[in-house]
């Protein structure tokens, strides 16, 4: 693959794994049945300040992005897109996609959005532009802690969906599913959507890190 193949390989896939992204978690929304835990948090945010939830996901991945100073975290295209892609795709599918009030809609929602969850999931982590602003706050306290990853990972969500949960976010059996199932899904799909190197480019490079990572909004 020549080396402008490549790239426009990789930024398809960073962008339209982030829109996948959003509308995937807007699926998980509508179903009302669960959010993953940092959309547990976002809604609960929306719930009390009138903002959509795609607005508050821009605003909390952006302050998160501003922990990476004293991490000594540096952000890559993947990072800064992450914060504004998903939340405008967020906020665009909530307004097209209907209410689902019966559970024979609410579940194959729910499934769907888990699904394609792990598939944007592999898509962007796959393209090697950078980890999203929450993972990049997860392996920095990794690194300054010496912690953990798994550790870290843990109590940062358990947080997010506690305090979620207190401010009106949902939670229920997607939280549930997503929890369960994202790990496994997020690495088939990456494998499916592995960037071979460019022309003369390292192995190495790519099949580094996206195989350790899982990105959250």
């Amino acid at each position: 693959m020549s080396t402008q193949g490549h790239l426009a390989r990789r930024l398809f896939q960073l962008y339209a794994g982030l829109t996948l992204y959003g509308v995937s978690s807007a699926l998980l929304v509508k179903s009302g049945l669960g959010l993953e835990p940092w959309n547990v948090l976002h809604q609960g945010l929306a719930e009390r300040t009138g903002l959509s939830i795609g607005v508050v996901l821009i605003i909390v991945g952006a302050a998160v992005l501003l922990l990476w100073i004293p991490l000594r975290q540096r952000p890559g295209l993947g990072t800064v897109s992450n914060i504004f892609v998903i939340g405008v795709a967020l906020d665009a599918t909530l307004a097209l996609v209907p209410e689902a009030r019966t559970l024979p809609v609410q579940v194959p929602l729910m499934v769907s959005g888990v699904v394609l969850n792990g598939v944007a999931t592999g898509l962007y982590i796959a393209a090697r532009f950078g980890p999203g602003p929450r993972d990049g706050l997860m392996t920095g306290l990794h690194q300054r802690t010496g912690r953990s990853i798994r550790l870290i990972r843990t109590c940062v969500e358990v947080t997010v969906v506690a305090t979620g949960f207190a401010l009106g976010g949902t939670v229920g059996l997607g939280t549930l599913l997503y929890a369960v199932s994202i790990g496994p899904l997020a690495q088939v799909f990456l494998r499916v959507f592995a960037v071979p190197p460019a022309s003369g480019g390292s192995t190495v490079v790519a099949t580094g890190q996206p195989r350790r990572a899982i990105l959250r909004p």
